[in-house]
């Protein structure tokens, strides 16, 4: 399996907010915006793995601003980190208002996802080639949200009920 690198499983996807996209004060819904982050983050995992993926975990979603109906939201996906079967993917988002050309970044994610084999299994995924000073500062933070997260679930195993 050949390594790849970042930029070859880049993903950017565009979608128009329109008003079944929005709640009472005409802005995105959150669900809505984590449905795309999904896609996005799917869409570059995919291609990297080249198999079909699950979604194992959200991180975290930082609303930084929110998006109006009328407007476009662009979704940038793109690789941060790659273990033996999962990936983590970045998603970053910008609102884009088609008619004055004016863009503000809104919102960005952490996804991880498993790749799988016909049978519904994990699979081994190729290794990231990282190219940049930010895309291998990117990876050793990546590695300290991957621990944080088993260590989340760790605790997470003590039923409440």
């Amino acid at each position: 399996m050949e390594n790849k690198r970042v930029a070859d499983s880049k993903i950017e996807m565009r979608e128009l907010v329109l008003p079944n996209d929005t709640n009472l004060l005409g802005n995105l819904l959150g669900g809505r915006l984590l449905h795309w982050v999904d896609i996005a983050g799917a869409m570059a995992a995919s291609r990297h793995a080249q198999s079909i993926v699950a979604t194992a975990s959200i991180d975290s979603v930082d609303f930084s601003h929110p998006v109006k109906a009328g407007e476009m939201i662009v979704l940038k996906a793109r690789l941060t980190w790659v273990g033996r079967t999962s990936m983590e993917v970045l998603v970053e988002a910008c609102s884009e208002n088609y008619l004055t050309g004016e863009t503000k970044f809104t919102n960005r994610a952490y996804v991880t996802f498993v790749a799988l084999d016909s049978q519904g299994k994990p699979r081994p995924v190729p290794g990231l080639i990282l190219e940049t000073d930010e895309e291998k500062a990117e990876f050793q933070r990546a590695i300290e949200r991957r621990n944080a997260r088993l260590a989340r679930r760790q605790e997470s195993k003590v039923s409440p009920c």
